[in-house]
């Protein structure tokens, strides 16, 4: 590019130079203007082609350094937004076994809750039992004991008359 802009100075210079000669022919001059005209028009073509050449590499150096960082960003903030996930979901993991072990315990206190109910019924149970059980043996053997008394004592008389008619 230097080289293009050196060469364009270095013409106009040597037109500058030039010209005052070129005047005193003018059927030279027309002809060196319309070198002049087409040096310029390929020197502004070059010029404006390397300008546009170097713009685009420029251009494609940006875009790659923007698209690096870009991703760069991308990775950045998709660990951030993971941690942040997990953090959340941490916490909603402590606070639902923190739910479940307030109801575990709460469950826990009814059941031993009912566990005693339910001990002291049966307790209460066996001594009504006992009592009814125990006086129904009672009952039982005092009938027994009846029966049997009244089986001796039938014996006894039997065996009374027996002997007072042996007696006799």
């Amino acid at each position: 590019m230097k080289r293009t802009i050196l060469s364009a100075l270095t013409v106009l210079v040597a037109t500058a130079t030039v010209a005052p000669v070129a005047q005193a022919f003018e059927p030279a001059a027309s002809l060196q203007n319309n070198r002049l005209e087409a040096l310029d028009s390929r020197t502004k073509n070059t010029v404006h082609s390397l300008r546009t050449e170097h713009l685009n590499t420029q251009t494609k150096a940006i875009d790659s350094i923007q698209s690096a960082r870009l991703t760069e960003l991308d990775a950045r903030t998709k660990g951030a937004v993971h941690e942040l996930r997990i953090e959340h979901l941490n916490t909603q993991t402590k606070t639902v076994d923190d739910l479940q072990s307030a109801r575990l315990a709460e469950l826990d206190a009814r059941t031993k809750d009912i566990d005693n109910i339910q001990s002291a019924r049966l307790t209460e149970l066996d001594t009504r039992t006992k009592g009814a059980v125990h006086s129904q043996r009672l009952e039982h053997l005092d009938s027994q004991t009846k029966v049997v008394e009244d089986l001796q004592s039938a014996r006894l008389a039997e065996l009374d008359a027996r002997t007072k008619a042996a007696v006799r």
